[in-house]
């Protein structure tokens, strides 16, 4: 397969404190390519592809979002709104330094990678 991974970007007027806080706060591991600019190893990641007008968006995920944003608001991060439950998942927006809004939600549907913790995925 000639497509090896995923490269994302995220711009921030706040670049420095956001890349602390990835690193830090979330606990990311990174290279430097140089001048510090950190690339960021990922937790795996999976696609969707939804109908609608092109644009594109990142969210986090995780397995408990009441626990994440106990833990993450303890370590200084804010978010818009509480959980609310989506049908799809439980989600709240997350803001990053620079006023990044990130959604962070607890899926309520099957994940990509549900196959490798041993779920079948649908479709099979």
């Amino acid at each position: 397969m000639p497509i090896t991974g995923v490269h994302a970007l995220v711009y921030s007027p706040a670049a420095d404190e956001l890349r602390e806080v990835l690193s830090r706060v979330i606990g990311w591991p990174h290279v430097d390519a140089g001048d510090g600019w950190r690339i960021f190893a990922l937790p795996p990641a999976e696609l969707g592809v939804h109908p609608g007008e092109p644009h594109h968006e990142l969210s986090f995920i995780c397995d408990d979002v009441e626990a994440t944003v106990a833990e993450l608001r303890a370590k200084g991060l804010s978010f818009r709104d509480a959980p609310e439950d989506r049908g799809w998942g439980v989600a709240v927006t997350m803001v990053l330094p620079g006023d990044v809004d990130v959604l962070l939600y607890e899926p309520r549907h099957p994940t990509a990678h549900d196959t490798a913790r041993g779920a079948r995925p649908s479709g099979s």
